[in-house]
């Protein structure tokens, strides 16, 4: 059970951590978190351990605990059951005379060696082993001449039987090899499988080995060999002979026998003695060794593949001096007595204290006195395994827990300016990190290294304006972009920030691009640097994004700069394609104006730039928009067309692209059809009569204005395409007039042309007086007779002056008075057959006068099957009789509407109208009644239902409907 003594000691315990120098908060992230643990790094605890007599040696391995007393008897415990011990006296195992030295127990806590000095000159040193499992202890004959003094353990072995091959150093310096091995409690010494001495570090001086270390490089043959005594440190490196995986370290040493001392490390010292301790990383690999020595502990970083110097093992060394006693006066020993080394500490024990000290600073940072009631302080040790720290007084034992001894070694690394590792350790705190990159970025700004520093402020939560006016105060425009630009990717939802500083770079790399460009150095290697940076920041998701809500401020900043190069690369960035074109035609770069048409196809654009593109290049414009074909409308290409110079280069241009356009598909559009009609007799009457020739001469079928070009080509006085207008409009005698005047072979087509032959013959009759008057040609005149056979020379006649004689006429007079003879010939034959004909009808209605039909009483209706007799009937020449009212009934749905409604009419007059009013006579002299049923039946019987026209047209119709099948099928059944 704890003591009240025990206990207040406990409480007590503090680190003694130098307040830290107040770090200067210029973050604004992290105001209120806590920075400082309070927990103490290192504190003891005092173990329930009773040992029976005064402690003199300890040595802890693998959780297992032996004490040497001054009674002679060991203290063994194995920790992980501390209710049970046990004591064995080793001095009954020993001379008398002999004194114990040391012990030194292996890494797996299983083999135990004690070294005994002689009290006098007539005793011997001794070595004695003692197994874990055993009780009994067991000498090692062949040490007889040796006065062990450190044991180099080896920490691959496995073995619990075994020591494996370990190193002894002795008094003298030699250092030997040997392996001890567990027999039966019946042997009286311990069994060694070989022993020899491999090498003198004293070469004949008594110089004593205090430590020996040795380990085996990444599972290789290579070994490297630590051995320090009072003065110095050696190291030896070789390849060992490998025999059962187990090693020959003799091999090592061979050549360091014949080469001059040179391996090692000294440091001056009167003290007789010295410690050497290994830190090992998770992966028991040796990282850090330190040396206890008088003027301080020297400390250094293990390496053993580097090939820089083959000669040292270490890459960093140092000497860590012994913390400064607060009162100069004081007597207390200044040099340690022993030491542990922890990964970032080394603890110092002195005979009533513990001291703490930093590795990479070299601050105390604990400090704790021993009461005077548990007596010296015996030793500090470690176990290798398990890292739990021991302090053993004269009669007590004491664990050590180290607490988070890293909290600050990030604090100690970024004072020594070591920011990679302060970060390292900083176990991910963000205030800490913070910390660290608020200082590394001012030191890299004090040192000019903006580029970097501003990389580095970036990560911090230091004030975005207060960093921006830093790098604005020096002029440093670079650095304050790439402070920006890492912002920039930071950033997530802040679209405001974003947007601030999208703009805020725009200016910059514009700003700079301006600069150089005024200095007439835009082919600089610096100018094209910028340029490329800049147009990676326009490519970047996040600015393209941006850029679609700030495009247009962003424009107008580019603009303000000129740049039109940019402004228009920005604008194909976020597909602006307007504003692209619209630049290029700014910039008078109209063939890449053209080509960003052509290459987006959008009609929208074209009808937008067309103008402007075909008033400075129309060739390559109108080439355009016949590349294009059907996806533009021509009608909405019009206003471009219109406001186009009129000069010959535009025009054949604009009539190229409407004339493909109207041979190739065929567009009806009128507006269309004028604007080239009005192109051509401007500019080209030959094809405007290709045109007219093409169009045809229907009306309803050409596609153009006809009055509207009509009166063009008056204005313009186009006499043939009037002739033509004038007879598509129907107007004979106005184009006959005109042909006329153009030529006479004109106003013959024109005179062919009209169906009517009465039209023909007065547009002939006019051609004629227009020949005849003009010219009193006889032979011209016969052969306009020859030409059209609607006039005749009668007709003519008049038109010749009186001085021409009858005697000029005599033969086509002649050859027309035989052609009337045969005419009346003709109509006399007509009158013949007619008047035969007249009698044939007449003889065949007198014979009809007298024809009958013989209707029995047998005779039925053929719709109703009923006798034919019982009501009035309609008889057929085709013998097929029917009831009036049946066939009244069958005929009505097959009516036409027209006939069918005139039907329904009758009937009801018939019905409504009295006997009076229906025996009135009409102007055919027969009663109205009758002329009414005469209606009726040239609308009902005027012919036979089966064998009339309607019978025919229902010759596609089924015999049986669709909604009489049912029916019919019963009735077959």
């Amino acid at each position: 059970m704890t003591s009240i003594f025990d206990q207040y000691e406990q409480a007590s315990q503090v680190s003694q951590r130098p307040v830290p120098v107040s770090e200067q908060m210029t973050s604004s992230g992290y105001i209120n978190m806590q920075l400082e643990d309070n927990t103490p790094m290192f504190s003891k605890q005092k173990m329930n351990f009773n040992p029976s007599d005064m402690i003199t040696h300890v040595a802890v391995s693998s959780d297992f605990l032996v004490l040497a007393m001054a009674n002679g008897k060991l203290f063994r415990l194995d920790l992980k059951m501390p209710d049970q011990h046990e004591e064995i006296h080793y001095a009954k195992f020993v001379q008398p005379n002999s004194k114990l030295t040391a012990i030194f127990l292996d890494p797996l806590g299983y083999h135990l060696l004690m070294t005994f000095a002689a009290r006098n000159k007539d005793g011997s040193p001794e070595l004695v082993y003692l197994h874990r499992k055993s009780s009994k202890l067991k000498p090692v004959t062949k040490s007889k001449n040796y006065e062990v003094t450190e044991v180099g353990w080896n920490y691959e072995n496995m073995s619990l039987t075994s020591t494996g091959p370990i190193l002894l150093g002795t008094s003298q310096g030699h250092i030997l090899e040997t392996e001890l091995e567990a027999e039966s409690d019946k042997m009286f010494t311990a069994s060694q499988q070989y022993w020899r001495q491999i090498f003198d570090i004293g070469k004949g001086a008594n110089t004593p080995i205090t430590g020996i270390q040795f380990h085996r490089v990444n599972k290789t043959s290579k070994f490297f060999i630590f051995v320090t005594t009072p003065t110095r440190l050696y190291q030896f490196i070789g390849h060992a002979m490998m025999a059962d995986d187990k090693p020959s370290l003799q091999s090592i040493f061979h050549p360091y026998l014949t080469t001059p001392e040179t391996g090692f490390q000294e440091i001056p010292s009167t003290l007789k003695y010295s410690k050497l301790q290994f830190y090992f990383d998770k992966s028991s690999n040796p990282k850090t060794f330190a040396w206890l020595t008088e003027p301080g502990i020297f400390y250094g970083q293990l390496d053993p593949t580097s090939q820089q110097n083959s000669n040292s093992l270490f890459t960093q060394s140092e000497l860590i001096n012994y913390p400064a006693e607060k009162d100069p006066t004081s007597t207390e020993e200044t040099t340690p007595l022993s030491f542990v080394l922890t990964e970032f500490h080394v603890l110092l024990m002195y005979s009533d204290r513990v001291k703490a000290v930093s590795l990479l600073n070299q601050e105390l940072v604990y400090e704790e006195k021993y009461s005077e009631v548990h007596g010296k302080l015996k030793n500090i040790v470690q176990d290798p395994l398990r890292r739990t720290i021991w302090a053993v007084t004269d009669k007590a034992v004491f664990r050590y827990k180290v607490k988070r001894e890293e909290r600050d070694v990030w604090r100690i690394y970024s004072d020594k300016e070591q920011f990679d590792l302060a970060k390292l350790y900083c176990q991910n705190n963000p205030a800490y990190i913070d910390i660290i990159n608020v200082k590394q970025a001012e030191l890299l700004f004090t040192n000019k290294d903006y580029d970097r520093s501003a990389e580095i402020y970036a990560e911090t939560q230091s004030s975005f304006e207060t960093v921006c006016l830093k790098f604005l105060e020096v002029d440093q425009v670079t650095a304050l972009k790439v402070y920006l630009g890492k912002r920039l990717d930071a950033l997530e939802d802040d679209k405001t920030l974003i947007s601030m500083i999208v703009i805020w770079m725009t200016e910059l790399y514009l700003s700079q691009l301006g600069s150089i460009r005024r200095t007439g150095k835009s082919d600089s290697q610096e100018y094209h640097q910028i340029q490329s940076d800049f147009e990676v920041f326009l490519l970047q998701p996040k600015v393209v994004k941006c850029m679609q809500h700030i495009k247009s401020v962003i424009y107008d900043l580019m603009s303000s700069h000129g740049d039109k190069d940019n402004l228009i690369k920005l604008t194909v960035i976020n597909e602006d394609y307007e504003n692209v074109i619209a630049q290029n035609i700014y910039k008078k770069s109209y063939m890449e104006a053209l080509q960003m048409l052509q290459t987006k196809r959008k009609p929208d654009l074209f009808y937008q730039f067309a103008p402007s593109l075909m008033e400075k290049i129309p060739s390559q414009t109108a080439t355009a928009l016949i590349a294009q074909g059907p996806l533009l409308n021509p009608t909405k290409l019009l206003p471009a067309f219109l406001s186009c110079e009129n000069d010959e280069a535009h025009i054949s241009e604009i009539t190229r692209y409407l004339e493909f356009m109207l041979q190739n598909f065929n567009v009806k559009d009128k507006a269309i059809h004028n604007y080239l009609l009005t192109l051509y007799v401007e500019y080209d009457q030959a094809a405007l009569m290709k045109y007219l020739e093409r169009q045809g001469q229907e009306i309803v079928l050409v596609n153009y204005d006809v009055h509207y070009a009509l009166r063009l080509c008056r204005e313009k006085g186009l006499s043939e395409a009037c002739v033509k207008l004038s007879a598509l409009l129907g107007l004979w005698e106005s184009a006959a007039e005109l042909a006329l005047e153009v030529n006479l072979s004109l106003a013959k087509e024109i005179a062919n042309m009209p169906e009517d032959e009465s039209v023909q013959r007065r547009l002939w009759l006019g051609i004629a007086e227009h020949v005849i008057t003009k010219s009193q040609d006889i032979k011209e005149a016969m052969s306009l007779l020859e030409e059209c056979q609607l006039i005749k020379i009668e007709d003519i006649l008049p038109f010749f002056s009186d001085v021409i004689t009858i005697d000029h006429f005599r033969e086509p007079i002649c050859q027309s008075l035989e052609e009337y003879n045969k005419q009346i010939e003709e109509i006399k034959a007509e009158m013949e057959e007619a008047t035969t004909s007249a009698e044939c009808v007449r003889n065949e209605i007198q014979s009809f006068r007298n024809r009958s039909v013989l209707v029995s009483v047998s005779d039925a209706c053929c719709l109703c099957d009923i006798a034919l007799l019982l009501r009035p009937f309609y008889l057929f020449p085709c013998a097929h009789r029917f009831h009036s009212d049946c066939l009244l009934a069958e005929m009505q749905p097959i009516l036409a509407p027209a006939r069918r409604n005139k039907l329904k009419d009758l009937q009801r007059k018939l019905n409504l109208l009295s006997n009076i009013e229906l025996s009135t006579m009409t102007s055919s002299g027969l009663p109205l009644r009758e002329v009414l049923k005469n209606e009726v039946d040239d609308i009902v019987a005027s012919e036979c239902v089966f064998c009339g026209e309607h019978m025919i047209a229902c010759i596609d119709k089924p015999f049986i409907a669709d909604e009489d099948w049912d029916r019919v099928m019963k009735e077959w059944e």
